[in-house]
């Protein structure tokens, strides 16, 4: 996640590397799993904890279970099964970032990919969403990738989701009022988040460094009012800012 975080500068660590000079290693992501399914559970700990640079801090079998749990351990990322008792994904989703003043990022697990409930969950504040079928190595590159934010999780995915939901849902503003609020260069960045661009990709597409890519992405979610890419793009949809194909 960027910006300081008092959660990980309490656990950092001096260690010595090979050439006996000091330095500071980066501490685990910590990762909270939320699904009723108590082998998905199990399966999703044991790869997780097999990284050297994660940490499952936390289980839950429930999204009424869930939210008191994060808003406690205040992990890094949330891999949150949309399709639960009592709570279920999107509603969870909704009170973790509504309870938390530096909240989680949050994967939706899903068994269908373009099911409505992962839209909403999308649209609820969710980063990305993972499948369940999904290999061990693509769940591992999921959460480095959310955790780093500086490209979207399956991004054809997500703009097929957008093509076919966005229009049903009420957009929470015009394209001319979104395009008003940004500066020209950041109507072209926003327009290559759409399609899925890192920060890299979208440097060199406009021939600016990475940097003035990396700015112009934070002027973009501050003037829209959103934390991540995901909920820029989901934006860009509703509003009619970007058209499908």
């Amino acid at each position: 996640m960027s910006g300081p975080d008092e959660r990980h500068t309490d656990t950092r660590t001096d260690t010595t590397d090979t050439a006996g000079t000091t330095g500071t290693t980066t501490p685990p992501l910590r990762i909270v799993l939320a699904d009723d399914e108590r082998m998905v559970r199990t399966a999703l700990r044991a790869i997780l904890g097999a990284e050297p640079d994660m940490e499952v801090v936390g289980e839950a079998a429930t999204g009424a279970e869930a939210v008191p749990m994060v808003r406690e351990l205040r992990p890094d990322i949330v891999l949150m099964d949309v399709r639960m008792p009592e709570i279920d994904g999107i509603r969870a989703t909704e009170q973790v970032l509504a309870g938390m003043a530096e909240p989680p990022r949050i994967i939706v697990v899903t068994t269908f990919e373009n099911d409505a409930y992962v839209y909403d969950a999308l649209r609820a504040g969710a980063s990305g969403f993972l499948l369940k079928r999904s290999g061990a190595e693509d769940l591992v590159q999921a959460v480095r990738m959310v955790a780093r934010s500086d490209s979207l999780l399956f991004p054809a995915a997500v703009r097929e989701l957008a093509a076919r939901y966005a229009g049903a849902r009420t957009a929470r503003e015009t394209a001319r009022a979104l395009r008003a609020r940004l500066s020209d260069r950041e109507a072209d960045v926003l327009r290559l988040m759409t399609k899925g661009l890192t920060n890299a990709e979208i440097a060199d597409r406009l021939t600016v460094g990475p940097a003035t890519v990396k700015t112009h992405v934070a002027g973009v979610l501050a003037k829209l009012g959103v934390r991540d890419r995901t909920q820029a793009v989901i934006t860009a949809y509703e509003s009619g800012f970007v058209r499908p194909g």
